[in-house]
């Protein structure tokens, strides 16, 4: 061995300081950001608000069509009865909650393009934006 190094095993004659990684892990095309901006964002947020609005729709949905069917006995009609209100509540809740993410998603992009800064005063306009247009359509 070379003096003045210490090596990992007795295996591996290797100085240490060669596995340390004091630069990024990965490569970034010339001028991108580190961090994702609000339009890369968006595609997440609607996604998962769609999919969340799924899950919990099916859910009610579930809740609904036993409650609304609870006199029927187990049988073919009242296993559809229950999926389609599933499904239509499913559907119902990941329409809203896509929706609202689009235009939420939508607002911050514009306001962060407009204003050309990114900060929290951008997600609170979005969001209050957001919430005066649904509630001027007459939604509760």
């Amino acid at each position: 061995p070379v003096t003045g190094m210490s090596p990992l095993s007795p295996y591996l004659n290797l100085d240490p300081r060669y596995l340390v990684q004091d630069t990024d892990e990965f490569i970034l095309p010339t001028g991108a950001n580190k961090t994702r901006g609000r339009f890369e964002l968006a595609f997440f947020t609607i996604g998962g608000c769609c999919m969340t609005g799924a899950a919990f729709g099916a859910l009610n949905g579930l809740r609904l069509g036993l409650k609304e069917t609870q006199n029927m006995a187990w049988s073919k009609p009242r296993n559809v009865q229950i999926l389609n209100m599933v499904t239509r509540q499913g559907a119902l809740w990941a329409n809203t909650l896509g929706s609202l993410a689009l235009l939420y998603s939508a607002f911050g992009v514009i306001i962060e393009k407009t204003r050309g800064a990114e900060d929290d005063l951008n997600t609170i306009a979005a969001g209050t934006l957001t919430g005066m247009l649904y509630k001027s359509t007459g939604r509760v």
